[in-house]
């Protein structure tokens, strides 16, 4: 049976008046200028009856529902069952997102109806296009450029895994690459532009090096990775994509033919344990969102609202002009509309999270793919256990969960542990979980070769 692979290729850059993700409060980030367009990227294998689809999206976060219309649309155009295809976000902050991201970017929804369709129509289109083609499988690593922010000497995942496919006359014509790091490098430059950050720039270099390729990224597990900080420079901002792109093409170059025949796909079902919030540290947040919301003051912002809920609370007035008020104001306003939304049902709302992970298979190269934004330790976990060695680990797919944090960041109640889940309005997950989700993505790996 002959192995068929489609790749293709839509735009998704919202239009005017859209907000851009991935900066809060309230900051109502609307675009002013483009810096370059984004895209929803889609290749499909097929090989006898099976068949498998990968989209990469130029968004911040896509969630359940997203994901759930995409498939829905692919399958009535296609012979790619629903639970085939994986809808995978770069997670640039420089693009809108199509999961609920409170205090941090709107939805557009007349936007994301568009992106919808346009994201299916990558996979539909690349369905259509499909011709016989050898895959090819390599991975490297990029060392040096990347830091773990949630703690000095921390974990990184430096693996740069690549799968090329081949047509019949020997020439590349799909690329897909997959690394690990948050895609803020241009969000520093402008944060008002629309980018594709680094993983664009890193697929056009691709493109440009091979030429009639498209090339695709995937972002991998970079829940508490960064770029270097010196790299987020006008003068440097672009050696990131420049210096992933020479990886790839290492990568490539190297890359061993998969010989192992056949695609697949599992999708199962998984619960995630997550802590309950306390009432009382609720109804205390509660109150002085209130009270600072009333009265303007600013006293202790950084012990208290800020202690979690910025980053870099010292730096946080920049984004206001430098105005601590207006700071101020934003973070009790947050606080008011998450304790509100949380408290009528947080004593019976349950408290295990249920979610999708998801893997496909071509040959012996495999994809894990999950909802959320992994910690590295997690990742390395999930190599070390998994038998291949061509593996990519991939985020922010088909579900918005937030930060994945391990047990020191659970301990310490940081922002990815106590904050990022008022995003997206679940509890906060417990030091268990990271480790319930590698199990359920090692057993959708192992699906797939049944």
């Amino acid at each position: 049976m002959a192995l068929e692979i489609g790749i293709y290729r839509t735009c998704i850059t919202p239009p005017w008046g859209v907000e851009l993700a991935g900066l809060g409060y309230y900051l109502q980030r609307t675009w002013t200028r483009v810096r370059d367009d984004l895209k929803a990227t889609a290749l499909v294998a097929c090989q006898g009856e099976r068949a498998v689809a990968l989209v990469a999206v130029d968004l911040m976060y896509m969630d359940a529902e997203f994901t759930r219309a995409v498939r829905q649309q692919v399958a009535r155009h296609t012979d790619i069952p629903a639970e085939a295809v994986c809808v995978s976000a770069s997670h640039s902050h420089n693009a809108p997102t199509a999961g609920f991201a409170r205090g941090v970017g709107e939805q557009d929804l007349e936007y994301l109806a568009l992106v919808r369709r346009q994201v299916a129509t990558a996979a539909i289109c690349a369905w259509q296009q499909r011709r016989p083609a050898t895959l090819w499988a390599g991975r490297t690593h990029l060392e040096g450029m990347t830091f773990n922010r949630t703690r000095q000497g921390g974990a990184v995942d430096t693996q740069v895994s690549v799968l090329r496919a081949d047509g019949a006359d020997g020439r590349p014509f799909a690329v897909a690459v997959n690394f690990h790091a948050h895609p803020t490098v241009m969000m520093h430059m402008d944060n008002r532009e629309v980018s594709r950050d680094y993983p664009g720039y890193m697929v056009d270099l691709l493109e440009q090096a091979l030429p009639g390729t498209t090339a695709m990224f995937l972002q991998g597990s970079c829940g508490d990775v960064n770029f270097n900080m010196e790299l987020w420079e006008a003068a440097r901002c672009l050696e990131p994509g420049r210096a992933l792109a020479g990886k790839a093409l290492e990568a490539l170059a190297r890359a061993r033919r998969v010989e192992e025949e056949g695609v697949g796909a599992c999708s199962l079902r998984i619960g995630l344990p997550t802590r309950r919030y306390a009432r009382e540290e609720v109804l205390r947040e509660n109150e002085e969102g209130h009270y600072r919301l009333k009265s303007g003051d600013t006293t202790g912002w950084r012990e208290t609202l800020g202690r979690v809920m910025v980053g870099q609370p010292d730096r946080f007035p920049e984004r206001y002009a430098g105005d601590v008020g207006l700071a101020v104001r934003a973070l009790a306003r947050f606080a008011v509309e998450w304790t509100e939304e949380v408290l009528p049902d947080l004593d019976t709302r349950l408290e295990t999270l249920e979610t999708e992970v998801q893997a496909l298979r071509f040959g012996d190269l495999y994809v894990a793919a999950h909802g959320s934004e992994l910690f590295s330790s997690f990742s390395l976990d999930l190599r070390r256990r998994w038998p291949h060695a061509d593996l990519m680990a991939v985020g922010y797919a088909n579900d918005s969960l937030s930060y994945m944090p391990d047990a020191h960041d659970v301990e310490r109640c940081t922002y990815a542990a106590a904050q990022s889940p008022k995003f997206t309005g679940h509890f906060p997950f417990v030091a268990e979980s990271g480790e319930r989700l590698v199990e359920g993505m090692l057993a959708a790996l192992e699906g797939t070769l049944k």
